[in-house]
Formats: C-alpha cells, structure tokens, sequence
C-alpha cells in the first residue's frame, strides 16, 4: 500500500508539473490580451488577388447563404474568385450553387475505400485549379456554414501587404452564428476568451497564433511551395500551423474582421466534432514533438515560439490531465487513510489546498476576467453578474464531454482518414449572424472598440 501511494505521488507530481508549466505560460500571455484592439498596419488599396475555397458535402440548407455573402464582398470582383468544392454530395448543394452563380468543382470518390473529408476535397482542388499560384497572391478557405464580414477581404489585403516577408497565413476573429442553448453557448464562452487571450494576445508579443480551420488566408507561393495541399490529418489547420511555425513563417492574428461558424446544438454533434478534433490534436502531438524538440536544440526556433507550441499540444488535453490527476489524488487520498489506520504514526494525507485554491483562482479567472472582459471590448456586451451562474453551468455540463472526447481522440489519434461531417441547418445573413454577437468592423471602430 505504502509503495502504491509513492508511486501515485510521483504521477500526480508529474501531471501537476505539467499542468502548471502550460496554465503559468498561458496566464503570463494572456495579460497581453487586454490592450484595446488597434489597426497595427497600414491600409492600402486593394491589390492582392484572392481564390475562395469553400468545401461542401451535402451543404444545401446553408450553402445559398455564403454564396450571396461571397458575391457581396467589398472587394473589386475582377480580385477574386470563389469555389464551392462539392464533395460526394448525394443533395442538390453542386446544382443549386450553380444556378446561383457560383464556380463548383465537383468531386466523386471512385471505390468506398477512398478516403473522404475536407483535406481530401482541398487536395483534388489545387490539383484541378492548375496555375493557381500565378493566378492568385492567397487563398481564403471558408466552410459552407460560415458567413463573413464583407471588408474582410479589404482588411487581409491590408495586413498582407503591411507584413513581413514570411508572413504566409492570416486568420480572422473565429466568432458564432448562434449561442443559444447549454451546448452552442459553451462553443461561445470559449471561442470568446481564446479569440483575445489566445490569439490576439499571442500575435501581440510576436509568436504565431493558432490557424482555426476557417477564416484564413495563405499565400500561394507558400501554398505551392508544399506541392498544393498536402495536410493529411483531422485537424489540417493546427498540422498547417504546425508546419509553417517549424520552418520559420509566420502566422498573423486579425481581430478586426469576422467569420461567422455555426456550432452544434446537441450533445451527440458536439462529442462526433470534439472526438475528430482531439484525434488530430493528438497525431500532431506524436507527429510533431520530437521535430519541435529538435529545431530548439538546433536553434532554428526561438524559445518562446517553442514554448507556444508545446503548450498548444497539450492545451487541448488539459481537461483530460486534470481529470485523471484529480482520479489520482482521489485514490492517493483513499490509500492514505487506510494507511493511518493500519500503520501507526503513518504521516497524514496531502489535500493539495494550495494547488486546488490555484486551480480556483484560474477557473474565476478564466471565467470572470477573460470572459466578460472578452464579450465588453470585441462584442460590446456589458458584463452581467447576472450570466454567471448559466455559464458556470454551461462549463460543469460540458466539461465530461470535452474529458471523453480527449481519452477517445487520443485511443483513435492513428485514424485519420475518416472524416465525420458536424450537421449545419442555420441559414441566416450575414447582417443577422453578426446581430448575435457584434457588429462587424465599421468607420467608428476601425482604430479600436
């Protein structure tokens, strides 16, 4: 028994070292979160010309919608170009995209063993647009659920070509169509606190922010130079970001301009869309710790973009870790009892007050600062006393299903070829999705909120 609990103090040592080591490093850059947001380049004319990627399987319910948004871009319409990329679409989302105007490539799987998903489609897309690299200065990926802030081409242009040479991706303020409900409400909690503390907190002491899987831009020549798309995991966005930060590019944060995303509204979809993203997440840890390590020792990376990137493998595993140290204090403690009473003058159990007052702090932190700072300054949304009690509730309902996702990705991390499509029914305009949180960037916020 006695050699049990040593062993357990050991292993909740090591979680809890961890677990320090990425919440301590989190904390220290989110303080740079809180500045008001500001233009930080110039604004210039538009120039650069842009091809829009929308993948789509089976997407008719919302597909009309960011059709009529891409056509009303504020942007000079001889400077882009917008693709649906029907994939095996068994519905009318290639027909109806068609007859509303849109450029469709369509793309049909040959056996059932072909693997299918939206890497898949975006690699057969750069192989059918030969020439896009001369063609087009970036590429815009949406999805077929999203909407968009109609300057945001204009504001990519801008910070393009205001940037530095190896700027190769930008990624634009991830925000939601709908927050209604225990489980979208959650998805809205945290894309609120990450978009600030995460991102714009991160691009703000120079390090790359995190690509969101929508919204993004990237430059052809960077495109091209990898040989198209040649992601090959369930979560291509973190694998791209990943490659780019590991040769030295780098990847900008506009908080200025917004993608509109529909979240799920029930727990089945949440657990499928969270079981997919922590499979990628965790075959990109095993992927890309060692090269991570590697490039440090060698010096081709510097120290606090290192340090990023470690705690971005592990961020989305920190429920997890906290859950089982939490199983494991739990155990040591049971053990420790039974030991006083077997073993006379045997020392007390450690509670851990000091690390569970921590763990407090950070959670009142996380929830009362980040939050209702975030929705104030980006969404314009008071904080209210009164919102704190549902989103305490939101996080504790929730919280088993991010824990289960993350033990399930990580037992499934070695399947990447099978691509689980998230359900999207919401088809409001952009004016409409933009009402649900924030008005997109306009003449009296351009310099700051």
């Amino acid at each position: 028994m006695v050699t049990a609990i040593e062993i357990l103090k050991i292993l909740t040592g090591i979680i809890g070292v961890g677990l320090s080591f990425s919440l301590i490093f989190q904390l220290v850059v989110s303080f740079f979160g809180f500045k008001k947001t500001t233009r930080d380049y110039e604004t210039h004319d538009p120039e650069m010309r842009f091809l829009v990627l929308i993948p789509a399987h089976n997407e008719e319910a919302v597909i009309p919608a960011i059709i009529e948004n891409m056509q009303q871009m504020d942007y000079p319409k001889e400077l882009y170009d917008f693709y649906v990329l029907a994939d095996n679409c068994t519905d009318r989302t290639a027909e109806l995209s068609r007859s509303l105007g849109a450029n469709v490539l369509e793309f049909h799987n040959q056996s059932k063993d072909e693997p299918t998903g939206k890497t898949v489609a975006l690699k057969k897309a750069f192989l059918a647009l030969e020439g896009y690299q001369e063609k087009y200065d970036a590429v815009f990926f949406f999805d077929a659920d999203n909407l968009v802030d109609k300057t945001m081409f204009r504001e990519v242009n801008s910070q393009f070509l205001s940037s530095s040479s190896n700027t190769e991706v930008i990624q634009c303020y991830l925000d939601c169509k709908n927050k209604t409900g225990i489980i979208a409400y959650f998805y809205y909690l945290t894309y609120v606190a990450s978009n600030r503390f995460l991102q714009y907190a991160r691009c703000r002491i120079g390090l790359n922010t995190f690509i969101c899987g929508t919204g993004f831009a990237v430059r052809t020549r960077y495109l091209y130079q990898r040989g198209g798309w040649t992601t090959e995991s369930l979560t291509e966005d973190v694998e791209l970001q990943f490659d780019a930060t590991l040769e030295g590019r780098k990847v900008l944060w506009n908080n200025n301009v917004r993608v509109y995303d529909e979240k799920p509204t029930t727990l089945k979809a949440s657990l499928r869309q969270r079981i997919r993203w922590a499979q990628g997440h965790w075959y990109i840890f095993f992927r890309n710790l060692g090269p991570l390590f590697k490039r440090l020792f060698t010096g081709k990376i510097p120290l606090g973009e290192f340090f990023s990137m470690l705690v971005q493998m592990l961020f989305p595993a920190t429920f997890l870790f906290s859950f089982i140290n939490g199983v494991l204090v739990a155990v040591q403690t049971v053990l420790s009892y039974l030991a006083t009473k077997a073993i006379p003058n045997y020392p007390t159990a450690d509670f851990n007050l000091v690390s569970s007052l921590i763990s407090l702090a950070l959670l009142v932190y996380t929830l009362m600062v980040q939050w209702y700072w975030s929705d104030w300054v980006d969404n314009r949304i008071k904080p209210s006393i009164r919102a704190l009690p549902y989103a305490l509730l939101c996080t504790a309902l929730n919280t088993p299903v991010v824990i289960l996702a993350q033990f399930i990705g990580l037992l499934k991390c070695r399947q990447q070829t099978v691509w689980v499509k998230t359900e999207h029914k919401i088809n409001l305009s952009r004016e409409a999705a933009s009402q649900i949180t924030a008005p997109s960037l306009s003449s009296e916020n351009k310099e700051g909120v």
